[in-house]
């Protein structure tokens, strides 16, 4: 999770006190769209639909990705139209995007912005790979560092250093100081990234990674002054956190711990002494550089290392000494784990998703037999109403649930930590008298599988719809692989586990029990084989092998059901029709993909878009995971009509059963509604969810 502040720039760093602030998913950079970091709606007005105004906005928004991703500086401006209905506009994306992802980027912007600042003159929205802004105020006059009136986005990593503040902050400044004169100096394209090492007492090769981008428009001092504006704000937000990032419409800058940008750094700093106070980059004829550039290396400079070098080395055998003694004193690291609950931080967010029994007894009536949506091997789940009107779905933990207090506070902490529109939102829960309870907000449309698998209610499930949901289920999935500050593994990916709400937007549940990886970790092995039959991937059904590719396989599965309206019977079904992959790619190879479409579907459905669908479900559910795509891949394919498709192989068909856990448990989230089963086999509808201490 993240926290961000929108506001209107008028002279740093004052413009910040009337700031609104919103909570935000602080997101990695997998260079696609996905969901927007913020957006500013102006005060300039109002137009009307079918306005001139709108076919004006409307006019540019069809030129302008196609102009920003041809240049190569990824930037472009635009006006169009005459006083009163003139639109001025400006695009930007990030400097490492490629073309494609960056005109998808602008297309998607313009798109969302009509609908978030729906008949909003003015509007700015933000997204990882490009932001942009259209007003009928000319902002574009004057490209200066000025920024008067423009909005700005301050994002901040919650998670603090473990390392000491004073070193890691005098490590921050360097690089982002460094990152900002190197991308002012870059006359083509006004873009930087570096990476920095620094010392601490607990690891051993940390790293600092940072960017830094200015409009292209602006001269190298207006870029300097524009980010310097920025950078001396860090300090007050981000002391002591792990990353942040501040966006502006001109200038913009981020450092991590971890490397979120595309390709190498283009400038490597080398690593400060231990308490080393920032210093400012070394200037070259009135002009700061980075001091790792070769240019104005001379005698002076050999003097100044003749004279550094010695104090520094000190130093760091110094620091070398400190550090040894330092690990003697602390256990050796494990494998990554969940936040320990005794951290008062997160002991804080439980708390703060505590609800009293008795609330929750009132919701639902004391558990009223009439309000239960469904009952599954964990427990039962009600709808109940909150005082506030607020609509829940209650699931009560069976009392012989093997989930314990301790693994279920820490899961807590997990799913308090994971924001997106397309999870299911953990509302609060209740450990009480024995109860566990956990709140989730209500789904009215229930699960995906009691829509598109019921021959009457399946027809409200027009080709948008189904369209729709496939996207936002990629988002999400994207999300938990990619862009949360905690990669998760999901397991049980289904369309049972996918709930949608009253417009029909998926959201992925069960989402609390899945695993969690460290940064660099790829996949793990378990004896215990956890999901639900017809969605595994055979690497991890048969050998227990499991990673970010093994939900890539179930999300496959998924979008091939919702174009076929078929459910996949599995791998144990007497009936060979049911295999859904095999029928797929039986009409994939013989080109008559058409015969298994939805029926219920209306012939006018896009044919194209469909067709894609199919291809992109069967890349994702190959034998071999790596042929599999990333889930932000799936998401550029899913959103731009020109982007290439590699041709599919053949999906795996035949799992041995002897390879899975003979116990097995049903599982029921708000909204599903399944049976219980407890047989050595199961079919789709039966999820199986076991609990590993992280």
């Amino acid at each position: 999770m993240g926290t961000a502040m929108v506001a209107h720039r008028n002279h740093p760093p004052s413009y910040l006190a009337a700031a609104a602030s919103l909570l935000l998913a602080f997101t990695l950079a997998p260079l696609a769209a996905g969901d927007p970091l913020g957006q500013v709606c102006g005060a300039s007005g109002n137009y009307t639909a079918n306005s001139t105004y709108q076919a004006n906005i409307q006019g540019i928004s069809t030129t302008l990705p196609k102009n920003t991703s041809s240049s190569r500086a990824l930037f472009a401006t635009a006006t169009l139209g005459v006083v009163p209905d003139v639109v001025y506009a400006l695009a930007l994306c990030r400097g490492d995007a490629n073309a494609s992802a960056c005109a998808s980027c602008v297309a998607t912007a313009f798109s969302d912005a009509q609908q978030l600042c729906a008949y909003n003159k003015d509007a700015t929205i933000f997204y990882d790979p490009c932001h942009i802004r259209y007003s009928n105020q000319n902002f574009l006059a004057s490209p200066t560092s000025d920024g008067r009136g423009d909005p700005i986005l301050i994002l901040l990593n919650t998670q603090n250093v473990t390392s000491p503040f004073r070193v890691f902050d005098s490590a921050v400044a360097v690089l982002v100081n460094a990152t900002a004169y190197y991308a002012a100096a870059d006359a083509s394209r006004r873009f930087g990234t570096a990476v920095e090492a620094f010392q601490t007492f607990d690891s051993q090769n940390p790293r600092i990674y940072g960017l830094a981008q200015c409009t292209p428009d602006m001269t190298a001092s207006d870029c300097r002054t524009c980010l310097a504006g920025m950078t001396q704000m860090g300090p007050q937000y981000f002391s002591g956190k792990r990353g942040g990032r501040i966006l502006g419409l001109r200038c913009n800058y981020r450092y991590e711990q971890y490397p979120f940008f595309s390709g190498g750094p283009l400038l490597q700093l080398p690593e400060p002494p231990v308490g080393a106070p920032a210093p400012a980059p070394a200037a070259v004829n009135g002009t700061p550089t980075p001091t790792t550039t070769k240019r104005g290396r001379g005698n002076k400079t050999g003097r100044v290392l003749a004279i550094a070098l010695p104090i520094i080395a000190a130093i760091l055998a110094t620091a070398v000494i400190c550090s040894c003694m330092w690990r003697r004193k602390r256990k050796t690291p494990g494998k990554p784990s969940l936040p320990d609950t005794t951290n008062p931080e997160n002991i804080q967010s439980i708390d703060s998703l505590i609800i009293d029994l008795s609330t929750l007894r009132a919701a639902t009536e004391n558990f009223d037999e009439a309000n239960k949506l469904g009952e599954g091997g964990f427990g039962a789940v009600y709808k109940g109403i909150l005082p506030d009107n607020q609509e829940i779905a209650v699931k009560r933990l069976s009392q012989n649930s093997r989930q314990g207090i301790e693994e279920l506070k820490n899961e807590l902490v997990l799913v308090a930590k994971l924001q997106h529109k397309n999870l299911v939102r953990l509302v609060g829960v209740c450990l009480e008298d024995h109860e566990k309870l956990l709140v989730y907000e209500y789904m009215p449309n229930k699960s995906l599988d009691t829509v598109l698998f019921d021959p009457e209610r399946c027809r409200e499930l027009d080709w948008g719809k189904r369209f729709k949901i496939v996207n936002g289920i990629a988002r999400g999935l994207q999300y938990l692989h990619e862009d949360s500050q905690v990669k998760i593994i999901h397991r049980d990916l289904k369309a049972s586990n996918v709930l949608l709400d009253y417009d029909f937007n998926p959201k992925i549940s069960d989402f609390g029990l899945a695993r969690l990886f460290g940064d660099d970790q790829t996949q793990d092995v378990t004896n215990r084989v956890v999901g639900t039959y017809g969605y595994m991937a055979p690497e991890y059904a048969m050998r227990g092998h499991y990673s970010i590719k093994s939900d890539v396989f179930s999300f496959g599965v998924l979008i091939l059901e919702i174009v076929t309206g078929r459910r996949n019977g599995g791998w144990y079904s007497t009936d060979e029709s049911s295999d859904l992959l095999s029928l797929v790619w039986e009409h994939w190879t013989t080109g008559t993909l058409m015969e298994i479409m939805d029926s219920s579907l209306s012939n006018l459905a896009p044919r194209d878009q469909m067709v894609k669908c199919i291809h992109i479900g069967l890349l994702c559910v190959q034998d071999d995971p790596a042929d599999r795509p990333m889930m932000s891949t799936v998401n550029v394919m899913l959103s731009s009509s020109t982007v290439s498709l590699q041709a599919p192989s053949r999906p795996a068909f035949c799992i041995q059963k002897s390879g899975f856990n003979s116990e097995m448990y049903s599982e029921v989230y708000a909204g599903a509604s399944h049976s219980v089963s407890r047989s050595p086999m199961s079919l789709n509808d039966v999820s199986i969810t076991e609990l590993d201490p992280r």
